[in-house]
């Protein structure tokens, strides 16, 4: 797979399994045989993986992880630019992923170096698609900070977001950040914790934040991926027409006009202008004891 030393090599991202060895993708036996170098987050796991898979490392392995990736990122640009063919893996999952490898992506683009990728197993999908929260639109948040105050910050930050939230965690950590999110997102969220996925102990419990909290409490092993529901649009199920039409009297007694008033508690409401209206003029008419008016807004 050597390429040839008059023109850059390739920088290969493998996904390596997170829990079931049986998980490996195809190709990956392949590039671990066949790449110049192996830049691993741990050797000796790189060492169990590939003895699991029956395969002899074809090139030099070298160690690549939080503490040495700065520090080892220039010697393998360089090796990238003289025509190696690197293969760059984690201790489980994709790497850049909440492990090391974006500093030397971003350094291989920089050099116009091809970075190509083996896809494998993740976490962060694999949990998604478990958790039975919805799918359709989601963010990774990534490890949150270890000291309350930053945690408490990082979770404000997005108490708001509409799109289901995706996070890691230590166990040793898992009840504490639990409470968090129950007091930032509010104790009857919907969330699932999901525990060595793909393992033989593999769990997934969901449940409001409140209750997780509190089944966190007694102590959680195992590698954890937390899931949690988006926040729901603001106003939208908690406001009845009833309360609609009294706050739109409440700004119109205040002296606002109507076309205002109603503009401005669809606004606060997450509503559209004209679901406020219809609720306004069906109360009107109700007081009358009349039909349905079939005027617009104006």
């Amino acid at each position: 797979m050597t390429s040839s030393p008059e023109s850059p090599g390739t920088l290969v991202l493998a996904g390596t399994p997170i829990g079931d060895v049986s998980d490996a993708p195809p190709r990956l036996s392949k590039e671990l045989a066949g790449a110049d170098v192996i830049a691993a987050e741990d050797t000796r796991r790189l060492r169990r993986l590939t003895q699991a898979l029956g395969v002899t490392p074809g090139g030099r392995v070298v160690s690549y992880f939080e503490g040495n990736e700065s520090a080892r990122t220039p010697e393998l640009v360089e090796a990238l630019a003289g025509g190696a063919r690197v293969l760059l893996v984690t201790d489980a999952g994709m790497p850049s992923v909440s492990d090391p490898g974006y500093r030397l992506v971003a350094a291989a683009v920089e050099r116009d170096i091809k970075v190509t990728a083996v896809p494998g197993p993740s976490a962060v999908l694999t949990a998604l698609a478990l958790s039975g929260l919805p799918v359709d639109r989601f963010c990774f948040e990534g490890f949150l900070p270890r000291k309350a105050g930053e945690r408490m910050g990082r979770l404000k930050e997005v108490a708001d977001e509409r799109r289901t939230l995706v996070y890691f965690e230590a166990p040793h950590r898992l009840d504490d950040t639990l409470a968090a999110m129950a007091e930032a997102f509010g104790t009857d969220r919907r969330a699932a914790v999901c525990r060595e996925l793909t393992k033989t102990y593999e769990e997934v419990k969901r449940g409001p934040l409140g209750e997780l909290a509190k089944w966190a409490a007694e102590g959680v092993r195992g590698e954890i991926t937390v899931v949690v529901e988006g926040a729901p649009e603001k106003g939208a199920e908690s406001l009845d027409a009833s309360e609609l039409v009294r706050r739109v009297q409440v700004r119109e007694e205040a002296g606002e006009r109507r076309k205002e008033a109603i503009a401005a508690v669809a606004a606060e409401a997450g509503l559209p202008k004209r679901e406020v209206f219809d609720a306004v003029v069906a109360a009107k008419n109700a007081a009358r004891g009349g039909p349905s008016e079939g005027k617009g807004l104006s």
